[in-house]
Parts: structure tokens; C-alpha cells; sequence
């Protein structure tokens, strides 16, 4: 495969944003350029964050995950190492996320065969100047890609359906829960 010779393009320079305290986005400075944030002057509390991912599949497939019999081996072993390996890595995958000192990761891989759903939990906790939601959805992003790996020899059409923060703590902002289904 060969890619076919591209004009130079000029460079552009975007014209600086005006902002205020109240409508400046945190991860742009005063010329509307990506940052990260300053959380120096911000107070070290313990934090805690929850998520969850879904993976649809057949029945049949989800009982070959919940009975061990997936030809690659325990799925929610892996899957469960590849949330808190990813959780640990989550500043090297999303940009402008600060490095957060976690004390604890968790992953829970559960199933229910009836329904054909495996389902990702997770809880990140760190005492740090900034939150932990997105080691938490990191996490169960992970996971959930580990499954769809994992199960993807016996159906490659099994989907994510969802990743989600469920819950999180600590920091100025407090506490906030996810509406339950239906409310």
C-alpha cells in the first residue's frame, strides 16, 4: 500500500480564545491551547471512584465464560489483571491526566448466562489532589476489551455496550452517584 503524495499544508494558528473564570474549560489556557491542569494548591483527600462496562454476547458464549471453557482460558482471571494493569497506566493513555498515587484497584467480572452479559466492575481509590474517576472507567474500558478478546474465538459478535461511572468521592466537588435505571 503506498499513500499518495500530499500537498504541504500551512500551518494555522488558532486566534486566542477570550475566556472567563466562569466559562474557561479547565484543559485550555487564555490562547485556547490543551493544558493540564494546575492541582498544586489543590488539598490531598482520600477518593474513591466507581465504574462498570457491559459486554453483550450470545447465551452460549456467556456460559463458556462463566463454566471456563473459552478456548483462550479464565476470562475474568485476565480481564480482571487487564483493568488494574490499565488503571495503573491511565496518564499514558489519556492525555492530560494527571499521575494518581492509587492505593487500590479492584475488578469484579461477573456473568449472567440468561441474558449473555459480562459485566466489568471497578473501584479505584487513591489519597491525591485529583479524582480517580478515569482510572476507574479506564479499568473497566480494559476489561471489557480483555473479555471481547477473550471470547472473540467463539463469537465476534459480541459488543460493549456500555462504560460508566457509577460513583465517586472526595475532592471539593464531594460525592455523586449515577441515577439508578429508571429514576
Amino acid at each position: 500500500m503506498t499513500i499518495p503524495d500530499q500537498p504541504a499544508s500551512e500551518p494555522t494558528t488558532a486566534a486566542p480564545v477570550e475566556q472567563t473564570p466562569a466559562t474557561s474549560p479547565s484543559h485550555l489556557d487564555a490562547e485556547g491551547r490543551a493544558r493540564m491542569v494546575d492541582v498544586a494548591d489543590k488539598a490531598v483527600t482520600d477518593r474513591a471512584a466507581r465504574a462498570s462496562a457491559v459486554v453483550a454476547m450470545t447465551p452460549a458464549t456467556a456460559r463458556a465464560v462463566a463454566e471456563g471453557a473459552v478456548p483462550k482460558g479464565d476470562v475474568a482471571a485476565i480481564a480482571r489483571i487487564a483493568g488494574i494493569q490499565a488503571a495503573k497506566r491511565t496518564p499514558d493513555l489519556v492525555p492530560l491526566c494527571h499521575h494518581v498515587a492509587l492505593s487500590s484497584v479492584e475488578v469484579t467480572v461477573t456473568v449472567d448466562v440468561d441474558r449473555g452479559r459480562v459485566r466489568c466492575d471497578t473501584l479505584a481509590r487513591a489519597s491525591d489532589r485529583t479524582g480517580v474517576e478515569m482510572e476507574a472507567l479506564t479499568a473497566a474500558s480494559v476489561a471489557a476489551l480483555t473479555v471481547y478478546d477473550m471470547v472473540k474465538s467463539l463469537e465476534h459478535g459480541a459488543v460493549i455496550e456500555q462504560v460508566a461511572l457509577l460513583e465517586k468521592s472526595g475532592g471539593s466537588s464531594g460525592t455523586w452517584q449515577a441515577r439508578a435505571e429508571g429514576s
